[in-house]
């Protein structure tokens, strides 16, 4: 039977405003097997687990499983465990780590602080700081939620974390299965889709520098799903792949159609037309899913530089 990665893959669907929204993201060590709802089951206490998605919920914070790539046999609960936070919107992108030995410490955080990008509320309370390593790449592995995830993902993961990348794990859930093996780069937030082990090294040495990969990327996780599709297409537009160089200052409109107004950081401003789409033919949006869907894609239809005085009004 074929898959739905296989489906997506030979039906070219686009892979752009497709990643998932979270302005910051908060990663907790879990090694040991997952289930669908990795938070609730996992070897983490499932109590916890419920009561960090409920902190979390409407702040803006996701929050995820990770584990270091190989097997995943239960050992026992690690005395020590790496957390992480990274806010992803630009001009104030940030990626801080820590060590717990109690993971129940997390409900000490102030979440909506979190979600707006203040990094002193992960600091102050789980003697955080900046991460000194190279960016990390989080890998979708999750074969619970989707058999593409764990097909494709962890040999990728196994297979980047073998050429001497520091700064990969798998991570639980990045949505997207189809587009399998997917990944997230931290700290600027961009996702990625369908890529192999050598796609994986040029981003993180681009990400090194500060710069992106636009081919293959899914979007901005800092946006909205129509946000990303336009920061993309305007970052093909004007040939720009600093990663902290564009911001959606404002989207438009409603589905099916949305006008995002951006801005690029040297102070010009564009309006771009983004219009929702039903993929044709129907197909599968996961392995696991008992009908066949029509997801939504998003189509920009236009690109249009604002002239000086409508940009300031636009900001």
């Amino acid at each position: 039977m074929s898959t739905c990665s296989a489906v997506s893959w030979d039906l070219d669907e686009p892979l752009a405003g497709t990643a998932p929204a979270a302005r910051t993201w908060l990663l907790l060590e879990q090694p040991g097997p997952w289930g669908a709802k990795a938070l609730t089951s996992s070897h983490l206490d499932p109590a916890l687990g419920r009561a960090l998605d409920a902190a979390a919920k409407g702040t803006g914070v996701r929050i995820a499983l990770i584990r270091r790539p190989g097997r995943h046999a239960d050992r026992g609960t690690p005395d020590a465990r790496r957390v992480y936070a990274a806010h992803t919107v630009p001009g104030n992108v940030w990626l801080h780590g820590t060590t717990l030995d109690d993971p129940r410490r997390l409900l000490d955080l102030d979440f909506a602080a979190l979600g707006r990008g203040d990094h002193h509320a992960f600091d102050s309370v789980l003697d955080g700081g900046p991460h000194q390593g190279d960016p990390l790449a989080l890998v979708c592995t999750n074969g619970k939620r989707d058999r593409c995830c764990a097909l494709l993902g962890r040999p990728l993961a196994a297979e980047v974390a073998a050429s001497g990348a520091e700064g990969v794990w798998e991570v639980t859930h990045l949505g997207g299965h189809r587009f399998s093996p997917t990944v997230l780069v931290l700290p600027h937030g961009y996702v990625y889709g369908r890529v192999q082990a050598h796609t994986v090294k040029e981003i993180l040495h681009r990400a090194q520098e500060g710069r992106i990969v636009v081919e293959g990327c899914r979007g901005n996780s800092a946006w909205e799903r129509p946000g990303q599709a336009a920061e993309l297409a305007l970052r093909s537009a004007v040939a720009e792949d600093a990663a902290q160089a564009l911001t959606v200052v404002r989207t438009d409109g409603a589905a099916p159609r949305w006008e995002v107004t951006l801005a690029h950081r040297d102070g010009r401003h564009w309006r771009v037309t983004v219009v929702q789409g039903a993929s044709a033919p129907a197909r599968p949006e996961s392995c696991g899913a008992s009908v066949l869907g029509s997801p939504a894609r998003m189509e920009v239809t236009a690109v249009r530089e604002l002239p000086v005085p409508a940009a300031a009004l636009a900001s």
